[in-house]
């Protein structure tokens, strides 16, 4: 039945992709952020959004797109609550309205977060998840959030149940890097300078009601800086305390709802340190790294299920 294409325009990535029911493939490029920067204006992200996706979508079909397309989707919003809005999402969801207006298709929008837990449950062998109850880290660049995620149709919907008061764990994580002179953003380079430490300490992160705050932990990542604490040392300092943190409003969340499912997706679940310790102390499944970051597999996959949704089953 042919299969479909999905864009994403997120404040860090520009990226496309196909799914057929089964298989897919996606490609992307990070934005170009000034060396220095923790980011982009969102002016700025929507002008190379639009310049790059054409780029984009022909380096997809030179991987393979097969043809022909049946229908297209876009994320449109960070959310899928009142109010969620960035105008990066314009570029993707602009150019997917003209090509199935074009090509005479439907059209299917799903938000950001709705896209990475289905990118992450279909890369982690769990497509089920997407039609039962389970929980969803999503940590990414600008969000850490615990959710309670329930089918919605075609789609899911996602309440925040916990996570962070203040400022995200990629955030902190970016702001490390900033703070030691590495690259934006800073989660690979700051995952393998973790790996270097001699002194493996951590700051307890205090948890309640599964939420938490990060800002008494940046407050001991730049004095351990001041104090002129190695590199290596600070990333797992951070990285450790972070994921303590994790852990534990995890813990907190599966007594409210015990025996579901954890599902953690966003560009901080490729985090292998993260990786090994929800898996071992949280049964936690995680999507691929590749997957984990922004990507519109998630998009295309949730594209193809509205297009082949009969109002109670899958086709």
């Amino acid at each position: 039945m042919g299969c479909v294409l999905g864009l994403d325009t997120s404040n860090y990535t520009t990226s496309a992709a196909w799914f057929d029911g089964e298989t897919g493939e996606n490609a992307g490029k990070l934005l170009e952020v000034p060396q220095g920067s923790l980011g982009l204006r969102q002016s700025e992200a929507l002008f190379q959004h639009v310049k790059r996706l054409p780029e984009i979508v022909e380096h997809l079909k030179a991987l393979h797109l097969p043809s022909p397309l049946s229908a297209v989707g876009a994320s449109t919003r960070p959310r899928e609550v009142e109010g969620s809005y960035m105008p990066c999402f314009l570029a993707g969801e602009s150019q997917a309205r003209v090509l199935a207006t074009t090509m005479a298709i439907p059209f299917y929008p799903c938000s950001h977060q709705q896209g990475h837990i289905a990118a992450a449950a279909w890369s982690a062998g769990r497509m089920d998840l997407l039609d039962r109850p389970h929980l969803v880290w999503h940590l990414s660049g600008g969000t850490t959030e615990l959710l309670h995620v329930v089918p919605d149709g075609v789609l899911v919907k996602a309440t925040c149940i916990g996570g962070t008061t203040d400022i995200s764990a990629g955030q902190l994580i970016d702001r490390t890097g900033k703070r030691l002179g590495l690259a934006f953003p800073a989660g690979k380079a700051v995952d393998a300078l973790s790996r270097e430490a001699a002194h493996r300490d951590s700051f307890r992160v205090k948890v309640h009601d599964a939420s938490f705050s990060f800002s008494g932990l940046e407050n001991k990542m730049n004095a351990l800086a001041q104090q002129g604490t190695s590199p290596a040392d600070i990333c797992w300092f951070v990285l450790a305390s972070i994921i303590q943190g994790v852990e534990t409003a995890t813990r907190q969340a599966l007594e409210q709802y015990p025996g579901l499912p954890v599902l953690c997706a966003g560009g901080v679940a490729s985090n292998q340190l993260m990786r090994e310790r929800m898996t071992q102390h949280c049964g936690a499944v995680f999507a691929e790294p590749r997957y984990s970051t922004d990507n519109a597999m998630g998009t295309a996959i949730l594209t193809w299920r509205a297009h082949h949704w009969n109002g109670s089953n899958l086709l």
